[in-house]
């Protein structure tokens, strides 16, 4: 008899009382690019870098590192719930900097993915502060709303960036932000913005420091792309010194870029506390809710960064492929740029990502017609150009930017 059977006609099923979700756009910008027969599609839509044949490449140092660590690896016993603290350690001078690194107001602890650092974080401000509203730009990277909503946090928006006029709202957020109140959050990218790949300047990073303490906001800043926009130390620069004049903060960071080390699901949160009891205490809370997420975290990736960080030759290696990895993106936007007049801005901006002034329908337009695939809103990867589609991309770009005009 089967299960159907046997259950009682009035039972309610559990599963029946969930809605429908609508497929995320990403997966189903994915399914639509595999099922295009087309040959010399385009992919623009999928976050990861990709090199001048379109691969996302495993980076010499890595894949030097997986060997080493195969050879030398003895058990696969768990991590401690903190993760690799030896790989924290050596990750925290090239994200905050050797002073702070060694400040001990300031605690690290291994993630799966910034993503799971977020998410982290996001929780530990929900306990310390559960009337705590945490003021995010728009637009921002899609999944930052949901993974503060989900620690139960209120999100609020504040201007960031116009797609039009592919600017910067900097006075418009400034003064959005004086209406937040004491023991709110700003949710910050400390470099190429993801979606816009646009960034303030130093001045305005020090404005939004002084605003930060003047007002008692707690910095959440995010740094997945350290590295691909003007160098290691550059891209961290404007955090480190809001870092120098706020007395807390929340740091998070990742690994799957710079490192191309996506599907390991590597990254770090550090806690910047007042003194070096309160960052202590607020590790301890962070593990324990670590511990009911994932309770721990995996290994494989700490140990493969650990071991490429504490080689002096391996990290040279990482460093300049790193480096091509970053001339490849500020050339295909100087080469769009000049390609395309109207989208000069985009030379101006970092990372691996643009936002257009495109419509929807433009957007759609240009998958239908000539298989160049993109986010709905215009959000397009940069490292999804190469110099052989570049070409045709600015071709077919150009009538559909004439058309918003």
């Amino acid at each position: 008899m089967t299960a159907d059977a046997l259950a009682c006609p009035t039972q309610t099923r559990l599963f029946d009382a969930l809605d429908d979700q609508p497929l995320d756009a990403m997966l189903t910008l994915l399914r639509q690019l595999r099922s295009d027969p087309r040959d010399g599609k385009i992919d623009l839509g999928i976050g990861v870098y990709g090199d001048e044949k379109g691969r996302t490449p495993v980076m010499q140092a890595v894949r030097q590192a997986e060997r080493i660590v195969a050879e030398a690896q003895t058990t696969k016993a768990y991590v401690a719930a903190e993760g690799d603290a030896r790989f924290v350690s050596l990750l925290a001078p090239i994200v905050l900097g050797a002073a702070r690194a060694a400040d001990d107001r300031y605690c690290g602890m291994q993630t799966p993915g910034g993503t799971g650092a977020l998410r982290l974080a996001a929780e530990l401000i929900a306990r310390a502060n559960p009337d705590a509203r945490i003021w995010v730009g728009t637009p921002s990277w899609v999944n930052h709303y949901g993974l503060m909503r989900s620690a139960g946090l209120t999100v609020l928006e504040h201007p960031f960036f116009d797609q039009a006029t592919q600017t910067i709202l900097f006075d418009e957020m400034m003064s959005a932000l004086e209406t937040a109140r004491t023991g709110d959050v700003l949710l910050l990218h400390a470099c190429c913005h993801n979606p816009t790949g646009a960034g303030f300047t130093t001045d305005q990073w020090r404005a939004i420091a002084d605003l930060c303490a003047r007002k008692g906001l707690l910095p959440l800043v995010d740094i997945a792309y350290q590295g691909l926009g003007h160098g290691l130390e550059e891209d961290a620069a404007n955090m480190r010194a809001l870092l120098d004049i706020v007395p807390e903060a929340l740091i998070t960071a990742s690994c799957s870029k710079n490192f191309g080390l996506y599907r390991e699901r590597l990254g770090a949160l550090w806690i910047r506390g007042s003194h070096a009891q309160a960052a202590l205490r607020a590790r301890a809370t962070c593990m324990k809710v670590g511990r009911s997420m994932w309770s721990m975290p995996p290994d494989h990736g700490a140990s493969v960064v650990r071991t490429i960080l504490e080689s002096p030759e391996l990290t040279a290696s990482w460093q300049a492929e790193l480096t091509t990895m970053r001339a490849r993106l500020n050339a295909m936007r100087a080469e769009l740029a000049r390609a395309v007049p109207q989208l000069a801005s985009v030379a101006q901006q970092t990372g691996m990502f643009a936002l257009l002034p495109l419509s929807r329908e433009a957007v759609t337009e240009l998958r239908v017609r000539d298989g160049i695939y993109m986010i709905e809103n215009g959000r397009m990867n940069i490292a999804g150009l190469t110099s052989e589609n570049l070409p045709r991309f600015a071709a077919a770009l150009a009538p559909s930017l004439s058309k918003g005009e």
